[in-house]
């Protein structure tokens, strides 16, 4: 990130999500945006390892829609890590609070460029269930997704 500089360019929600998509990919997690979850949930971002591993990201740019987000607990069922990602100069104290869960949750700062984690998330396997469900389709989402954008005009009718 650019330091400074970073701190005087205003920030949306896709900022963020492709900073902290390059970040993920040099850590070896091919990441996907936008992806529906088992509980009807959406993930900002959510990537798969080498290992089979699921890293689910969720993106805040402000902080009414920190204190306002009462439904990120439920995605602690859908990955073995969780990290939340800030564009930079956003104020982190609130991630330290015991409601956002910091010993089971990461923190990620990003711009449009890049990313860094200022705290680690720790690994918690899923159950081999539901690591199976969510793993198969993330797999079925990214061939759907590469298919419409070398096929922009096909119609998939009924597929998720």
């Amino acid at each position: 990130m650019t330091g400074a500089a970073a701190l005087a360019l205003p920030f949306a929600a896709v900022d963020v999500v492709r900073g902290v998509s390059r970040l993920l990919v040099r850590a070896g997690v091919a990441p996907l945006a936008e992806v529906s979850l088992g509980c009807g949930r959406r993930a900002d971002i959510l990537g798969v390892d080498g290992a089979g591993r699921l890293t689910l990201v969720e993106v805040k740019v402000s902080l009414a829609d920190l204190r306002g987000d009462r439904k990120w607990p439920e995605y602690l069922d859908y990955c073995d890590r969780f990290y939340w990602a800030v564009p930079a100069g956003f104020d982190l104290a609130p991630f330290a609070d015991d409601s956002l869960a910091p010993a089971r949750t990461g923190l990620i700062v990003a711009d449009r460029f890049d990313a860094e984690v200022v705290r680690e998330a720790p690994w918690v396997p899923l159950s081999s269930a539901r690591r199976k469900a969510e793993t198969l389709a993330f797999a079925r989402r990214a061939a759907l997704r590469v298919m419409l954008a070398n096929d922009p005009e096909a119609v998939l009718i009924g597929v998720d």
